[in-house]
């Protein structure tokens, strides 16, 4: 039995009421987080902080995008983290983080369609089609939009076993998104190389459990 079950089980009057509040206090507190960098970003658009630089357009359309990709690999983070550290509560953020990150991720495309392309649908198609970076990013727009659609508990108990067998597609949509960014950059890789590398481990993470798991059955 994990140790921190038995000091659950041990000292219960301090660390059940320490857990409640833990749960009341930890989606509000992620909820903020996770909507700040837009609020900074809103900040620095009403031209506070410096403003958006030079190419205001660009500078919004590279930081939504990041920060979908990072809340993205937050959310495949939840699993390791909940097995390395033995308390399975982790998990009721992952739905938050999910969907954080593909909320970014609309900004980001919709960044794209208005303020860069003006709805022009005409070079929509045009760069979707002939730019492959832009293929692959939109290739894993579309294919979170199932899973936030479908991450409901309702949605959970209707598809049942399928549900999960859906929900896996957060692994190619992570390798899509991190492929995305490699393209997109022009010269300095490094940044897409760290986030494609903790991809990288974050994969290997479950890998390495499943022959483990069969190991110990």
């Amino acid at each position: 039995m994990p140790a921190w079950t038995c000091a659950r089980i041990s000292r219960r009057p301090v660390t059940v009421p320490a857990v409640r509040r833990l749960q009341l206090i930890g989606k509000p507190l992620l909820f903020v987080a996770a909507t700040a960098p837009l609020a900074w970003l809103a900040w620095r658009t009403a031209g506070h902080a410096g403003g958006l630089g030079a190419n205001p357009v660009e500078t919004l359309q590279d930081e939504l995008g990041t920060w979908a990709l990072r809340l993205l690999l937050a959310t495949l983070a939840i699993t390791p983290l909940r097995r390395l550290l033995g308390w399975n509560r982790l998990a009721q953020f992952r739905r938050m983080l999910g969907l954080f990150a593909f909320g970014y991720a609309a900004l980001h495309f919709l960044n794209y369609l208005w303020l860069d392309q003006f709805f022009d649908l005409a070079a929509i198609v045009e760069d979707i089609t002939e730019r492959p970076f832009i293929t692959v990013g939109f290739a894993a727009l579309l294919s979170m939009l199932p899973l936030a659609l479908t991450s409901t508990n309702g949605w959970r108990r209707r598809l049942g076993r399928r549900w999960q067998q859906l929900h896996r597609l957060v692994y190619p949509v992570a390798i899509l998104a991190c492929w995305h960014f490699w393209w997109q950059v022009k010269k300095d890789v490094t940044e897409p190389l760290v986030y494609a590398a903790i991809l990288a481990l974050l994969l290997g993470a479950r890998l390495w459990r499943r022959p483990a798991a069969r190991a110990t059955s």
